[in-house]
């Protein structure tokens, strides 16, 4: 049996001398992969507005398109840390390059709403069979301190990535179609699976035998029920059976599924990883951000484009900022980290996400270029020393036999603060305005229209949508142009209480932060390249 602060990196036997592994060679080849799933968390957004128009698809039906992929990513991300580690971290990191492309072609010619979610949710397992293994694969090749010189590196190629997904999506939706979001990934994956088919050597933890496919039951059913109580409840009630049934059945599962780790002679989360505190507070801190970010920023695209008008690449280039900040904000991350500190530097970046979010909890019907450019150039600066930082915490206090673990527990946290946001925020958001509505139609002196209809009008104002005079024939221009503002004033009033929480949240994992410690140093790190 290895030791457990070792993990096997050397090259199967056969492989030669040729497989040595180079270290930023490796950095290149694993990001391209995880390339292809930030992209895809940030380009779909982009194109939800399009796939609601084409698939007849309803805002809860776009929350899981979200939510769905996020959850699978949650639920499965930690089982997959687990599989590279036993199986090798290589060999899952390909099956999950090669899985995500094929679902994403798939994806691409469905022709339904329900077939594109669950492909959404496979493509989500995918998602989550590449990116801890890449996370274990950088700690291999890069020991000690140059972990974290590796972090901000890939720091910033993920950031990038995530922050050019508007533009991307933007240009391929008006010029292309929907559908293309998707298809990209395909020559993507397979620039992807050839370079880490000549590159990556394998790793994985020899202290492991098998996999707990209880626990993975359990925290599947805690993270779906969760989640899906949260959907759900604004169309159930918050006091309905069915919401209160889902819930408590969130608390039963989670309790048993800790009470069997505690127990099991493989567990699929050791709750040990958590005796350290920073990793518990890192994964924490990931969770918030998500949550903070994923659902805020859920938003925006119905704002760009039902309130305001804009094409798919107009909403794009508005987020321009954040992408020119991220180019910037991420490589200076990993120096603000090393010059001062963890805690301090991550918690002056979710206070100056939390600034970012309030301003945008300040936009107005007629905001500009520059009222959205300010808070996005803010967010770029703020997200990107928290996600170089808390990936640097978690993986780097971990014990070396748990990397696959402890990366699946860092992007796992991050899935379910993300899928929780957009649940939880788009519940806040739905119920808001549904709330004003009414005042804002009397306000307006609007003429009173059948229920079913003013339904259908709160409906389509969750999204940013308005009638226009061709859907209300004989219907006076006047009225229609005064039912359009009630539907943005409305839309507006959820928004901004959407990102009020969100400033909260950031402001929380702002004073969280100041509880964390940096990750192991290098006499603990491990010591061999490959």
């Amino acid at each position: 049996m290895a030791d457990t602060k070792t993990v096997a990196s050397a090259p199967p036997p056969g492989a030669g001398a040729a497989k040595q592994a180079h270290p930023w060679l490796t950095l290149v080849a694993v990001s391209l992969g995880v390339i292809m799933v930030m992209l895809d968390g940030t380009v779909v957004g982009i194109a939800n507005p399009a796939i609601a128009r084409d698939l007849n698809a309803s805002l809860s039906d776009l929350q899981w398109v979200t939510s769905g992929y996020l959850l699978a990513l949650a639920v499965f991300l930690i089982t997959a840390g687990k599989l590279g580690d036993l199986f090798g971290h290589r060999l899952i990191f390909l099956i999950g390059v090669a899985g995500f492309a094929i679902t994403s072609l798939a994806i691409g010619l469905s022709s339904s709403i329900g077939t594109l979610i669950g492909l959404r949710v496979l493509q989500g397992l995918f998602g989550a069979l590449l990116q801890p293994a890449a996370l274990a694969l950088l700690r291999a090749a890069f020991p000690g301190e140059r972990l974290k010189m590796a972090m901000g590196a890939w720091g910033a190629i993920i950031g990038l990535s995530s922050a050019a997904g508007p533009i991307v999506g933007g240009l391929l939706v008006e010029h292309v179609s929907w559908q293309s979001v998707f298809f990209i990934n395909v020559p993507v994956g397979i620039v992807a699976l050839a370079m880490g088919v000549w590159v990556l050597t394998e790793s994985k933890a020899r202290t492991l035998s098998k996999i707990d496919w209880l626990g993975v039951v359990l925290l599947s059913g805690v993270m779906f029920s969760l989640v899906w109580a949260i959907i759900k409840a604004p169309e159930w009630g918050w006091g309905d059976a069915k919401t209160i049934g889902f819930l408590a059945a969130t608390v039963v599962m989670g309790a048993v599924f800790v009470w069997w780790q505690a127990r099991a002679s493989e567990p699929l989360l050791p709750l040990s990883l958590f005796g350290n505190a920073s990793v518990s507070i890192g994964t924490g801190l990931m969770m918030l951000v998500a949550f903070s970010m994923f659902g805020a920023m859920f938003f925006l695209t119905f704002f760009f484009q039902g309130v305001h008008g804009l094409t798919p690449l107009e909403s794009g280039l508005r987020m321009l900022p954040m992408s020119a900040g991220m180019i910037v904000a991420s490589p200076l991350a990993a120096v603000l980290l090393s010059k001062f500190g963890t805690k301090f530097t991550i918690a002056g970046g979710m206070l100056v996400t939390a600034t970012a979010m309030f301003l945008m909890s300040r936009l107005s019907l007629d905001a500009s270029f520059v009222d959205s450019a300010i808070p996005f150039v803010l967010l770029a600066f703020g997200l990107s020393p928290v996600f170089v930082g808390a990936t640097e915490i978690i993986v780097g206090n971990a014990p070396e036999d748990l990397s696959g673990v402890a990366g699946g527990v860092q992007q796992s946290a991050m899935q379910v603060g993300g899928a929780l946001g957009t649940a939880i925020l788009g519940a806040i958001v739905s119920a808001r305005v549904a709330d004003v509505y009414s005042g804002h139609w009397a306000e307006a002196k609007l003429p009173p229209l059948p229920p079913e209809q003013v339904a259908g009008l709160k409906e389509a104002a969750t999204f940013g949508g308005a009638p226009t005079a061709e859907q209300m024939p004989g219907v006076p221009e006047q009225i229609v142009q005064g039912i359009a503002n009630v539907s943005h004033l409305s839309f507006l009033d959820g928004m901004h209480l959407g990102f009020v929480v969100s400033t909260g949240v950031a402001i929380l994992a702002a004073v969280l932060a100041l509880f964390v410690k940096a990750g192991r140093k290098s006499e603990d790190a491990p010591i061999h390249m490959g």
